[in-house]
Order: C-alpha cells, then structure tokens, then sequence
C-alpha cells in the first residue's frame, strides 16, 4: 500500500500539540494504551482521553462521537486485547453489486497454475464493469492482504480485459464469498518495533519480463503497511530484481521511522529481512557493484543507509517470508472458527495478523 508524506504539518494543529504542557502529558499517556496490562493504568488512560478531547473541543470545531466503529466502508472492533479492523459489509455489499452472492465459494483467491497474460485471441468482456470490479476490490485490500497479489495482477489488464481476465476476477469475489469477514488483527500487547519484509519475483509478467517486488512492514506483531507492483525496469537476474525490491522496502521503512520521530518514537537500526543472501551482498559489498553497473543509480542508496546503519539486513529463509504472499498465489486453507487464523503455505509467522471475526 503505497503512502505519500505530507509535505508540512498543519500549523495551526501542531502548535497546538506541542506548545501546552498538559496536552503534551496526555498523548504521552494516551501513547501507552497498546501496552497497558494494569486496570488502575487503563482507568487514568479513559479519563486522559477524555479530557484531552475537551480541550481538543474548546479549541477546534470538532464533536466527540463516541468509539470508532465504522469509517469509509471500514468496521472497527475495539476489545481489551486489541484491535480488529474488518470490511465484511462492504465485502457484502460488492457481491450483491456484481450479482456473485449466490455463487459458488472458493478457498482460494487464485489457482496456482494460473498464469495471466494478455489472451489478444480471447473474447472481449465489457471494460467498465471489469474496472468497476478491479476498483471495488482494491478499496478492499486495504483490510485484504491475502488478495493484494490476485488483485493487483488482474489490474494490469485494465486497458483491454478479456474473458480469462473477467473470470479470474470473479474467482476472486467467490473466495470473498468463502471469507467475507476476514480482517486485521492489531494486539494491544504488541512492542513498537519496527522490522521490513522483501521479496520478488523474477521475470512474472508474461507481457514485458518485469518483475514484482512485495514488501510488507510490521510494527511490533501489527502489520501496518504492505505492497505488490510491477518493477519499473526489467531485471537481468533474480539477484537484481531482489535488490531493487529490497531498496523500496528500505524507502517506506526510512519514511514510517520518521513519521514515528513525530510522535517522539525513535527507532535503532532497522531490521529488514530478505530472503536472497546474494542481494544482501551486493548492498553490502562494494566490489560486487562492478557487476551491477545497469542498476539505476537510485537502488543503490540501499547500501548507503545499511553503512549509516539505519537498516540491518538479515537474510530469512523462505519459509519464514512474510512477503511471499505477494508474490504468487498460495494455497490457503482457513481452519476451523474455533482457531480464526488463516494459516497454511503462509505459515505459523501470520498467525495473528489477518484474523476471522467471530
């Protein structure tokens, strides 16, 4: 999930947060609601979160409405040991739009022995619905992780759909329709440290050989940010199509470090795990540039920051990568309610992060 930073703070705002004291006193406490485990603890938390939306009221025109429970087709369900965020009326409400309610579920958003391609032989389907679809299911990963792949890959055909394309994307609605309340799970225990995930895979695109990069970032057990896109350029080998996707790992790990310095959380060095030890190679030793001369030059500022030390990066085997999951479809097999986690080829390392609302 792409995110753009925000080229200045809103003034007003701002100064407000930092130049009282009290208010300042209160996000600091408000800060530690993730972690609290003391009732006395959680019971001065409410009354400063409340008082902090009085003086926030005084001086904005603002109105307190109570707990978050719905916003912009996104369901909040707050507990006491953590947070679960969920689209399952809107993943309803698609079915019902694009007449697959009474379809047949799926346990899988793709098979794995699809592959796409352009099928200029194949019959044309109508573009505007095929855009409705892909547009309606992309709002829909940002809850959907175990979709953004299958997703994002039947948005490249776009431009001219054709019927493997159209049913593909049905396919993805029927297994919406086998997990229309799958979520995220946030756990109020969770540490506030942050760690990237990387991976790629070579040469997917069947149209122009360009290869996918997949990161995902966690804070603490939480994951707060994820991707799967298209590579700019054509990668020679898979050592390079692992390197740039690590660099754009590193970018969006060095962006969210300093928005989390705005709220006086700082960060050591930066783990980001990356299943290619020869990729971490290139970024560690310079002598291997030699052989990486076609790289644009702006990849390279991967080793720049592991010499400033605001990455580390460690090499993860495959089984223990998160981001796999966004580099070709998996078989995934959703246990019984009674468990509520997706488990399966994404392993035991997701439990947790995308949950069943039960």
């Amino acid at each position: 999930m792409g995110q753009v930073r925000p080229r200045r703070r809103p003034p007003k705002v701002f100064q407000f947060l930092t130049s009282k004291p009290g208010v300042q006193r209160r996000i600091g406490v408000l800060a530690t609601w993730r972690t609290c485990e003391d009732c006395v603890e959680a019971k001065k938390i409410k009354s400063s979160s409340w008082s902090f939306a009085e003086q926030m009221s005084r001086e904005f025109e603002m109105s307190l409405m109570g707990e978050l429970q719905f916003f912009l087709g996104l369901q909040i369900k707050q507990g006491p040991e953590g947070t679960f965020v969920h689209q399952a009326k809107y993943t309803r409400d698609i079915l019902k739009k694009f007449d697959m309610g009474d379809s047949k579920p799926m346990t899988t958003p793709m098979s794995t022995n699809t592959a796409l391609d352009a099928d200029e032989d194949g019959e044309a389907v109508d573009q505007k619905e095929f855009r409705g679809m892909i547009g309606s299911l992309l709002y829909l990963t940002a809850t959907r992780p175990d979709i953004q792949f299958t997703v994002c890959l039947c948005a490249r055909y776009q431009a001219s759909p054709r019927t493997s394309h159209h049913q593909a994307v049905k396919r993805i609605f029927r297994y919406l329709k086998f997990t229309p309340q799958l979520g995220l799970w946030y756990f109020s225990g969770s540490s506030l440290s942050l760690r990237g995930f990387s991976d790629a895979d070579h040469a997917s695109c069947r149209i122009d050989r360009k290869s996918t990069s997949d990161t995902c970032q966690l804070l603490g057990t939480s994951l707060v940010s994820w991707s799967s896109r298209k590579q700019a350029s054509v990668a020679l080998s898979t050592t390079e199509a692992e390197y740039v996707a690590a660099a754009s790992c590193c970018s969006q790990l060095l962006w969210m470090k300093a928005t989390h310095s705005d709220f006086s959380l700082r960060f050591g060095r930066i783990p980001l795990l990356v299943d290619s030890t020869s990729a971490i190679s290139v970024a560690k030793n310079p002598v291997l540039h030699s052989r990486t001369k076609h790289i644009n030059v702006r990849f390279h500022f991967l080793r720049d920051h592991y010499d400033k030390e605001d990455i580390d990066l460690i090499h993860v085997v495959l089984a223990n990568q998160l981001a796999d999951i966004f580099t070709k479809p998996l078989e995934l097999q959703v246990e019984g309610v009674d468990n509520a986690l997706i488990k399966g080829e994404i392993k035991s390392q997701w439990t947790g992060l995308i949950a069943l609302l039960v």
